[in-house]
């Protein structure tokens, strides 16, 4: 049975959407190169971390988004648009992939709805328009405090493993003093035992030689 090639085109025309759809992640819907993702409360956790590499159109906005994986979107060669408003950005180091992506669309008229929810002094700023300098003085802030709290918590446990220690060393000289009182009890009890037998056999040892010197007599 042959089959013609304009039947065969037309059966791929129809499969393909399929084809797309079986790569679409499970918290969006697809269509024909359209992926919706938006409303869906998306999180840095529950984020899809692929879409179909065909996608031409994806609508990540109204989420609860504060930053994007590293090269998310890139090598997908047919994505023409994507819609990143309505979500809570924040303008730390995470948002340096964003704010260069951003850089390289032509059309940059489509994202200039998309800014900064915190830190609070670029808050209500463009993403693709912050200076990197800006991102990177929020990146040692944030560097500065996680040392800070990491030295204060290491500073604690030192603290806690030094009070453990000592307790430990102290309940150990105490046992080894209460051992010693015990040994030292132990003796001294059989020490007077001995001594108590000795005088006890002293009297009983004269008996006989007194009444044989008194018949004698």
């Amino acid at each position: 049975m042959k089959i013609s090639y304009p039947y065969l085109s037309q059966l791929l025309y129809l499969l393909l959407p399929l084809l797309v759809t079986e790569g679409c992640p499970s918290v969006c819907s697809c269509s024909r190169g359209y992926v919706d993702c938006s409303g869906r409360m998306l999180r840095g956790s529950n984020l899809p971390n692929a879409f179909p590499p065909d996608s031409r159109e994806i609508h990540l906005h109204d989420n609860q988004l504060t930053s994007l994986p590293n090269g998310l979107l890139d090598h997908m060669l047919a994505l023409h648009s994507v819609s990143l408003y309505g979500n809570p950005w924040v303008c730390d180091c995470g948002v340096l992939y964003l704010r260069s992506w951003l850089l390289r669309q032509e059309n940059r008229k489509n994202y200039r709805n998309i800014t900064c929810s915190s830190p609070p002094g670029l808050q209500g700023r463009l993403v693709m328009y912050l200076a990197e300098e800006e991102v990177l003085e929020s990146c040692r802030y944030w560097y500065c405090s996680l040392a800070l709290a990491s030295q204060v918590s290491l500073f604690i446990f030192i603290v806690l493993q030094a009070i453990l220690l000592a307790s430990i060393i102290f309940f150990l000289r105490r046992f080894e003093k209460l051992s010693r009182e015990a040994r030292r009890t132990v003796q001294e009890s059989f020490a007077g035992d001995d001594g108590g037998n000795g005088e006890e056999y002293v009297p009983l040892k004269g008996l006989p030689e007194t009444g044989s010197k008194r018949g004698t007599r």
